[in-house]
């Protein structure tokens, strides 16, 4: 009943994510689909010292800046000489940070100086490190924006698609898959609703307006950003990034990005051609030791799963001859590649979605049950569970506050302690989440759907109370706000400071306590987290209504296992709320009474 962890080539990670282009905005005006002189973005410049010092004092180790590279957007930076996209193929005016346009540039809205955008990028590095952060940014290898040029390229790098035979569906030497003899063709919504924003523009007649309304506040103040119909003219089609075979997309479908070839015969059975070492290989790992001699010391590897493991085998061994300590995060929602992915493919870490994630929000819903997170670790142990990246919320995920979710952030007090407390593995916080960010309303292409948008201009309401016009020290918070963020900045200094969090074993008690009056195994999850120096027992009660009144057993295996006498008088201590001190007793058992949504982190000494 018990695993234990071989200690990961690094040190518990406590990764705060922060989506660049939001984090730093303190414009309130919020116009659904707005541009961004009406409802602004934020800087890199406005990540400042204050900013980093008190996100190193909440507990975070490593920032992932989410959105750095060039990525299409509708917003017009040709007076840069940076070419514009078509707005038919971008999703919101912002646009997705991940349809790269440029590999080697970063994104002009970030900058307060566009001219000089890298530099303020490199600044914001530096200033990373010199707080005592880490940098991780995302690599997005699966897939580029539709229009995707290289404007900042090194002059020995050949761009993408620069040099293929678009004659062809497929050759290893192609950075692209084609359709030859077929044109793209643009999702009919999508080029239909161009067409009535251009008509609105011209024609603004009442029946418009109001057909139109937030269409019209975008068009009226940037018309030149909105096309009578689509300009782009992709022939022959290339395949899109989710692997879609069509030159026509769906609305649905990733119709803004285009596939990259890795080798992979995509028409013929998805078969691979490695004897040569691909063409885009090559092309992808510039990419990597580009950004890595710029200072990142990590990247989060967009959708890793779409990418060959060969690649990422032979791609993670090129970049650590030079960078032997950068980390590579992978997102994968595959658990039958876990292991190829870390032990072939040489990812640090992997998303914990599909079984960690998944588990505590059916808990958090109320439908769920404590002995799926017995079933995720028995999956997980062994040679792999301090390799899992574990969350509740990335830009991805409904936010926990949302209506389509927990609808209140205080849900997530258990589900988060066991997110970060289970095994060795690192842990993922989205910012935010700390101050129960709740994502309510449409702010433009990403609809009302609990999400934070990635697609568009905006200002969150609930993060700017923490800005307080970059001060970031919370002076704005609501009381309830303020308890909310001491909850996760305890529990993060708990998991920065505990050896046997950080080191430790993991052995499940629900076996144990499986006929224990009182102990229900479907609301109550017991572990232990121990090492040589430290011997935790941690509870988590994930009822919202009941109090659980009930004795731990712990084990004579799990007493072996530490070192204790079963019958020897042992004092416990809470080292996360500090509101409970007791005697245990392994022979007899603890007593607890835990309250609706209550957790212990108990010092065994």
């Amino acid at each position: 009943m018990n695993t234990t962890s071989t200690r990961p080539r690094f040190d518990k990670l406590v990764v705060y994510q922060i989506f660049t282009r939001l984090f730093g905005n303190t414009n309130s005006n919020n116009r659904p689909n707005g541009t961004l002189a009406q409802n602004g973005v934020g800087k890199f410049n406005d990540i400042n010292n204050e900013a980093l010092n008190d996100l190193r004092r909440f507990g975070a180790t490593h920032i992932w800046f989410t959105g750095v590279p060039e990525h299409a957007t509708a917003t017009d930076y040709s007076t840069y000489g940076i070419r514009p996209d078509d707005p038919a193929v971008v999703k919101g005016l912002a646009g997705s940070p991940y349809a790269v346009k440029d590999y080697y540039d970063v994104d002009p809205d970030l900058a307060v100086d566009v001219p000089n955008r890298m530099a303020e990028f490199e600044a914001l590095v530096h200033r990373t490190h010199a707080n005592g952060l880490k940098v991780v940014i995302d690599f997005v290898p699966n897939h580029v924006a539709r229009q995707y040029h290289s404007d900042q390229k090194p002059t020995h790098v050949r761009d993408l698609g620069e040099n293929d035979d678009v004659t062809v569906g497929f050759s290893p030497n192609n950075n692209f898959y084609y359709l030859p003899g077929r044109r793209f063709v643009v999702p009919d919504t999508i080029r239909h609703s161009r067409i009535a924003a251009n008509d609105v523009v011209n024609d603004t007649p009442e029946s418009l307006k109001a057909t139109f309304p937030e269409i019209t506040h975008q068009a009226a103040s940037q018309p030149s950003r909105i096309l009578s119909g689509t300009t782009i003219d992709e022939y022959p089609a290339k395949v899109t990034g989710s692997g879609s075979l069509t030159e026509a997309p769906d609305q649905n479908d990733w119709y803004e990005t285009i596939k990259l070839n890795y080798g992979i015969d995509v028409f013929s059975g998805w078969t691979g051609h490695f004897d040569l070492v691909p063409a885009t290989w090559q092309q992808m790992l510039d990419i990597l030791l580009f950004w890595s001699a710029k200072g990142v010391d990590g990247f989060r590897c967009d959708m890793a799963h779409l990418v060959p493991v060969e690649f990422w085998g032979w791609a993670t061994t090129q970049v650590r001859q030079r960078y032997p300590n950068l980390i590579f995060i992978a997102e994968i929602y595959d658990p039958g590649l876990y292991r190829r992915f870390i032990f072939e493919g040489g990812f640090d870490y992997l998303y914990d979605k599909v079984g960690l994630y998944d588990s505590l929000r059916r808990l958090m819903e109320g439908h769920g049950t404590c002995h799926d997170i017995t079933r995720v670790w028995q999956q997980e142990s062994g040679d792999f569970s301090e390799h899992m990246l574990r969350f509740l919320e990335t830009h991805d995920e409904q936010r926990i506050a949302s209506r389509f979710f927990a609808g209140d952030p205080w849900i997530a007090v258990p589900a988060m302690v066991v997110t970060a407390t289970l095994h060795t593995g690192p842990l993922l916080l989205y910012f935010g989440q700390e101050v129960g960010v709740r994502a309510e309303g449409s702010e433009g292409f990403s609809g009302d759907d609990g999400r934070t948008t990635i697609f568009d201009y905006w200002g969150l309401p609930e993060w700017q109370g923490y800005l307080n016009g970059h001060r970031y020290d919370g002076a704005g918070l609501s009381a309830q706000q303020s308890q909310l963020r001491a909850f996760y900045q305890r529990l993060n200094h708990v998991v920065n400071g505990s050896d046997a969090i950080q080191n430790g074993a993991f052995y499940d008690l629900q076996w144990a306590n499986r006929d224990t009056p009182g102990y229900n195994g479907d609301r109550l999850f017991s572990y232990l987290r121990h090492s040589l120096n430290q011997q935790l027992l941690i509870i988590c009660n994930f009822d919202r209504e009941q109090t659980a009144q009930t004795t731990i057993q712990v084990p004579d295996h799990a007493c072996q296992l530490m070192g204790l006498k079963t019958d020897a008088i042992y004092s416990v201590d809470d080292v996360f709320n500090g509101a409970f001190t007791s005697d245990l007793i392994p022979a007899v058992g603890l007593s607890v009474t835990l309250p609706p949504l209550g957790v212990l982190i108990l010092e065994i000494r």
